[in-house]
């Protein structure tokens, strides 16, 4: 079970990422600044927000030993922060003042990635704040990068779609082709595979892309081999740009886009939730190094706080797994039980006195809350029906993705066509355009606001529902 313990709302646009340290959540945006969280009860630190970017923040991290915090932007800096008070230690002038889009410290060393949208790639000293080494990747920007745990390499990826593996001396170990439309994020988790056959360590990788694809790799980094990567799979599920995807500490959990998707390396992924709260595309993830807990971040301006069960049973575990078959079968009991789950306990009566078994909780609307079981405030209803949303959306049949509007991933009623060539709800792009004029799915500017109905495919949808009603 994942649950949403909190929402963090003081952005005023896009939040670009989100990182932990041990104490702390640090979240950007395009707003220009970085704010700072105490973990403890998610307040913000005196000193939050950090203000000095002059324009969008694309990126930030901590370091290893979370007393430092880096953030990059469009303005072409990387600058350091001293978390204890949010003092500006270093800005860090990037080569040829290109924007900078990505920033991660070395696990082990006193050292600083910057990457830009020029392609250059730059090792910073963190104890001198002075430029150590540098590179450059061809043919795109440098969105994406990744440190091994022991810190002897660095992967980056670029918009070209290429994935490149860097010694920790920034000479260009291994260069594959990764995602045909460009790559987004990539991570490596902190837990190698053991080969038992040939005695190797492989480190685990994860990246996205624009190509609607998150693939799982294995990175073998050995004195005679040089370096091997290892294509492992593909995880499937995603309908449009991942734009973000990070590994659990443990290693045994993937998130990627809206999915948290269980990793079973032999060669495939096994969908455990779908997390819909967000209203805008995911944009940033992150797992919390010692708490079971994640960070959304998304173009709704908010970053949702979740809580995960660390005791998650994997596919073919006797445990009962979530599905729509098991809770159309849920008794009064197990109805009552997730109600208290889910902190409403206070309708556990309300719901036994009327027989609300599995199948019932599945059709409840928001007529029925309110003239049958007579719950009279709007905001139980509310929470109520979203909670509900929430199962419906894990346990249901399938709908196909294409039915789904990408901005609120609901079932569409009135698509339309936008200029961008993607399908939308009318009610949600026009609210959509009304404040900026860039794609939803691409995050390019649309030459044009105008939206054509999409009437094939509002017949598809109704047939498709004209089937489930049968």
């Amino acid at each position: 079970m994942v649950t949403l313990i909190h929402t963090l709302a003081d952005h005023r646009d896009d939040v670009n990422c989100c990182a932990f340290s041990s104490s702390c959540l640090a979240t950007c945006s395009s707003d220009k600044t970085i704010r700072v969280y105490s973990l403890s009860n998610f307040a913000e630190l005196p000193y939050s927000p950090l203000k000095g970017h002059t324009y969008a923040v694309h990126c930030c991290c901590f370091s290893p030993s979370g007393r430092e915090l880096a953030s990059c932007s469009t303005d072409g800096t990387t600058a350091v922060w001293a978390v204890r008070d949010g003092r500006r230690l270093a800005l860090l002038r990037q080569p040829g003042a290109s924007p900078v889009r990505v920033c991660r410290f070395c696990p082990r060393a006193a050292c600083l990635v910057s990457g830009a949208a020029d392609g250059s790639v730059v090792l910073w000293n963190t104890q001198s704040f002075k430029l150590h080494r540098s590179g450059n990747v061809k043919g795109g920007s440098l969105v994406a990068c990744a440190f091994s745990p022991n810190g002897n390499f660095f992967v980056t990826g670029s918009s070209s779609g290429d994935l490149t593996i860097w010694d920790d001396k920034m000479r260009c170990l291994y260069n594959e082709k990764a995602h045909d439309l460009g790559v987004t994020c990539c991570d490596i988790s902190s837990h190698p595979v053991s080969d038992s056959e040939n005695g190797f360590k492989y480190f685990q990788m994860a990246s996205c892309g624009q190509d609607n694809q998150i693939k799982l790799w294995l990175i073998l980094l050995a004195d005679v081999l040089g370096v091997e990567l290892k294509y492992k799979c593909t995880l499937s599920g995603h309908s449009a740009p991942v734009l973000a995807c990070a590994f659990s500490c443990d290693g045994q959990m993937v998130v990627s886009g809206f999915k948290i998707t269980k990793t079973l390396l032999q060669s495939t992924g096994n969908t455990l939730h779908t997390l819909s709260q967000h209203t805008r595309y995911v944009t940033t993830c992150a797992f919390a190094p010692h708490s079971p807990l994640l960070a959304t971040g998304s173009m709704d301006k908010t970053v949702h706080i979740w809580q995960f069960d660390l005791k998650q049973p994997c596919a073919g575990d006797t445990a009962e797994n979530e599905s729509k078959v098991a809770v159309e079968h849920w008794s009064e009991d197990d109805v009552s039980a997730w109600l208290c789950e889910q902190d409403l306990s206070d309708f556990v009566g309300l719901f036994k006195m009327n027989n609300i078994d599995g199948k019932e909780l599945l059709n409840l609307t928001k007529e029925s809350l309110a003239n049958e079981l007579k719950i009279e405030s709007l905001g139980w209803r509310s929470k109520l029906l979203q909670k509900i949303e929430e199962l419906r959306t894990t346990v249901s049949v399938s709908v196909p993705d294409e039915f789904l509007c990408p901005i609120t991933r609901e079932l569409m009623k009135d698509p339309v066509i936008a200029a961008d060539g993607y399908s939308y709800e009318r009610e949600a792009m026009e609210n959509w355009i009304s404040s900026r004029r860039s794609s939803p799915m691409t995050n390019l500017p649309l030459h044009s606001l105008m939206l054509t109905p999409n009437r094939t495919l509002k017949m598809a949808i109704s047939r498709w529902l004209e089937t489930q009603q049968k």
